[in-house]
């Protein structure tokens, strides 16, 4: 961890990202930078996921997947919530989680519970 403590976000991706392997080139580079957290699809046809990690390393993975992803992808915007900073990990690495399809599959960070809502 870094001496300044972990700083973690939310993003979604939108345009073409389904279908054209995004989320493993997500989990390449998250692993690559030494980030933590999940991505998924989204039923908007978007990828959602959370990322934790060093400050600069966040900042690369943020203008990555604004302007690269994979090969095939065409990336139209994304968007971040405000950044977090906590003293430890909330993950203990970068996954890909199963589509959620559901009304309520709102952007989500780690909880103490399920890992799946955001710290307050």
């Amino acid at each position: 961890m870094a001496a300044d403590g972990v700083c973690s976000c939310q993003f979604e991706v939108f345009g073409k990202v389904k279908g054209v392997n995004f989320r493993r080139h997500v989990l390449r580079k998250a692993r690559t930078l030494g980030l933590r957290g999940w991505c998924r699809n989204s039923e908007q046809n978007t990828v959602r996921g959370y990322i934790e990690g060093p400050s600069p390393e966040m900042d690369v993975m943020k203008e990555w997947l604004k302007t690269t992803g994979s090969p095939e992808s065409d990336i139209k915007m994304v968007k971040f919530s405000s950044h977090r900073n906590s003293h430890r990990y909330g993950y203990t690495n970068f996954e890909i989680r199963p589509d959620k399809i559901s009304q309520t599959d709102g952007m989500r960070g780690p909880s103490n519970s399920s890992n799946e809502s955001m710290r307050q």
